[in-house]
């Protein structure tokens, strides 16, 4: 099976900056599978922000985190890291990273929608203070 672990998760002013990561373990190779980040927010439903696809290279980024959120990732350590600049109180929200095996992120009809996706870490709450 297939384990996601995300962490990084916390309390920070406006303006300022958290670093998510998401380690699959089990039988996962990062080169398998595309890896994205969605967050939710009380009283909304759970929204695709970012994907990346190692085999073929592709990344796709909600446009409202656009310009603030960067994707990186460590094969040997098969993580995917989800940097975040520039957080706004709207950011504010439990994000979960999740993995769907030989998805391309160049597939953006599917990249941001959660039934997309076959296996979820638990969630790591970030709070961003105004």
């Amino acid at each position: 099976d297939v384990q996601l672990q995300a962490s990084g998760g916390g309390l920070v002013q406006a303006g300022g900056s958290l670093r998510l990561s998401c380690v699959g373990s089990g039988l996962f190779r990062l080169d398998d599978y595309a890896i994205g980040w969605f967050r939710q927010a009380p009283g909304k439903e759970r929204e695709g922000l970012s994907c990346i696809s190692e085999f073929d290279g592709k990344t796709w980024y909600r446009n409202s985190v656009k310009g603030r959120f960067t994707l990186s990732s460590d094969n040997a350590k098969n993580t995917v890291y989800l940097q975040m600049n520039g957080l706004k109180p709207e950011d504010t929200a439990v994000y979960y990273c999740a993995a769907s095996w030989s998805l391309s992120c160049a597939n953006t009809e599917m990249v941001d929608t959660a039934t997309t996706y076959d296996y979820w870490g638990q969630g790591t709450q970030v709070t961003v203070s105004s």
